[in-house]
């Protein structure tokens, strides 16, 4: 079920119901859900849902993050610190920075990536995903 508007350049997500959608696709595989909202070659929006305790483990983004707490709490480690994050807490992190990300309770957040253009992503280092 999509919760979604979209009209050419544009789109409208109700984010309660996506949540709630997430919910019913339980069982989640390794405690958490993502689901990719809108996707253009210079920007991503993906819906994370996770459970208690699930983990992302340590990873990175070709582009600039930023994670928006919707729901719950989740931690992000990153450069040997910790962040936790309760629901409105926003987070942000410049390309290339491996980081891990654990909900200390259940939770969902957003998260956008500033994807670089398809010349940068070609000058970067692969390290194996990100395209």
């Amino acid at each position: 079920m999509t919760t979604a508007t979209l009209s050419g350049e544009m789109a409208h997500f109700d984010l309660a119901r996506e949540i709630e959608d997430s919910a019913r696709q339980k069982p989640w595989q390794s405690g958490l859900y993502a689901k990719t909202l809108f996707k253009r070659d210079d920007f991503r929006t993906v819906l994370i849902t996770m459970e208690r305790d699930a983990r992302m483990k340590e990873h990175h983004a070709d582009g600039t993050i930023s994670v928006l707490v919707l729901q719950g709490a989740v931690r992000v480690n990153a450069q040997g610190q910790s962040h936790e994050l309760k629901t409105h807490g926003l987070f942000t992190l410049a390309p290339s920075i491996k980081h891990d990300v654990e909900a200390i309770e259940d939770a969902a957040f957003l998260l956008t990536i500033s994807w670089p253009s398809g010349e940068k992503l070609r000058s970067l280092e692969h390290r194996g995903y990100g395209n």
